[in-house]
């Protein structure tokens, strides 16, 4: 393992469990445990697991156009924020939070995020951001090059971010902060744990009810550990992270989601908000809503291949009569389902639900069908 590679403040905790690292966006992060991917999939899905994602990009965008905490502090950098973004981003109410993605000038995706307002009072004005990690440094710059004089970024360079996922992590977190459970999915409220200053978000990114916390990097261990030793916890690593998503037909940026992708092609049109599509004011807005009125050229869809092999990243899809229509972005075995899940993109005229194509794995055309997604249901808690 290179020496320079960067390091989460849980490196030390992940060795200290036996997990295998690997390089993933430029950190040492692990990628399984001695429970394997399989177990630690299961395990997310019936209890909890416990995910360092310390390496995503956390920063906080304040307005400098009105004074913070006053009268319109909101709709400032709700408006500065969306000249990049085709979020509804000034209906947030306090501590809500919103997954969107920010734009290339011809409507492409940059990457996708999640934006929270804060819920204290007297933090109108600013917003919380949440981007990954391969492009946060872009991302960033982005944002700060084209809201200049508008909005002032500060990265939280010493915060972490743990994400406890699974139909347990309810029970857990509220043996641990009581009232965290309260909130409702895509909200956000701030507790104080042990003198350590927590945002709590209930989301995820594996299908299951779930929350992210964010947490000084000096008491990440701590908190880590506190939340491992409660019996329905256990460490999950990159593996089972990536199979969880799959599963909950949620994309991977950098493979489903690109800069050549946009909302209507990724099949993610519900990131523009109703007041969005009626008035535009995003980058490459006529290009994406031209596409939301007649249809996209090709559509990320979900795929069932028969049989058990899975299908990866970059294999070709084929109509029935041998035409390549589209390739794979995503795919692999599903251990909820017992069988193999994969996305990808195809021609419109072949994205209809229940289409019978073709994916090409070593070299052999392998049967599969145009599915839903998400592939097993998502257990978001909505109150």
């Amino acid at each position: 393992m290179s020496d320079t590679l960067k390091k989460t403040p849980l490196n030390a905790l992940h060795h200290s469990l036996g997990a295998k690292m690997v390089e993933f966006a430029g950190y040492e992060m692990p990628v399984q445990y001695p429970m394997g991917v399989m177990g630690e999939h299961l395990h997310t899905r019936e209890k909890a697991g416990l995910f360092d994602v310390s390496h995503m990009g956390q920063a906080f965008l304040q307005t400098t156009q009105i004074t913070p905490g006053s009268d319109g502090a909101h709709e400032a950098i709700a408006s500065a924020i969306e000249t990049l973004v085709p979020g509804e981003i000034r209906k947030l109410k306090k501590g809500g939070l919103r997954y969107t993605v920010l734009l290339n000038k011809e409507g492409g995706i940059l990457d996708d995020l999640m934006i929270t307002r804060p819920p204290k009072d007297g933090s109108e004005g600013s917003l919380f951001l949440v981007v990954n990690a391969a492009k946060k440094a872009e991302d960033f710059a982005l944002i700060e090059s084209e809201l200049a004089g508008r909005a002032v970024l500060e990265v939280a360079k010493k915060r972490a971010l743990l994400a406890l996922q699974g139909p347990a992590a309810a029970g857990v977190i509220d043996r641990l902060i009581p009232g965290a459970s309260e909130q409702t999915f895509m909200t956000m409220r701030s507790f104080v744990w042990q003198g350590a200053s927590l945002i709590v978000s209930r989301c995820g990114y594996t299908g299951e009810d779930g929350f992210e916390i964010s947490v000084p990097n000096d008491r990440a261990e701590e908190l880590a550990k506190v939340l491992l030793a409660d019996d329905a916890v256990a460490p999950i690593g990159l593996g089972a992270r990536d199979s969880l998503r799959l599963e909950a037909g949620l994309c991977l940026y950098g493979h489903d989601l690109t800069p050549e992708t946009t909302p209507i092609d990724g099949n993610i049109a519900f990131v523009i908000g109703k007041r969005r599509r009626e008035g535009g004011g995003f980058p490459g807005a006529t290009r994406i809503l031209q596409q939301r009125a007649d249809g996209p050229a090709r559509l990320r869809v979900g795929l069932l291949p028969e049989g058990r092999a899975p299908a990866r990243e970059g294999a070709e899809i084929q109509s029935t009569d041998g035409k390549t229509i589209g390739a794979v972005t995503s795919g692999g075995f599903g251990p909820t389902l017992g069988a193999p899940v994969a996305m990808g993109y195809v021609d419109a005229d072949h994205a209809e639900t229940g289409t019978s194509v073709n994916l090409i794995v070593r070299g052999k055309p392998l049967p599969a069908t145009v599915a839903d997604m998400p592939f097993v249901p998502q257990n978001y808690y909505r109150g």
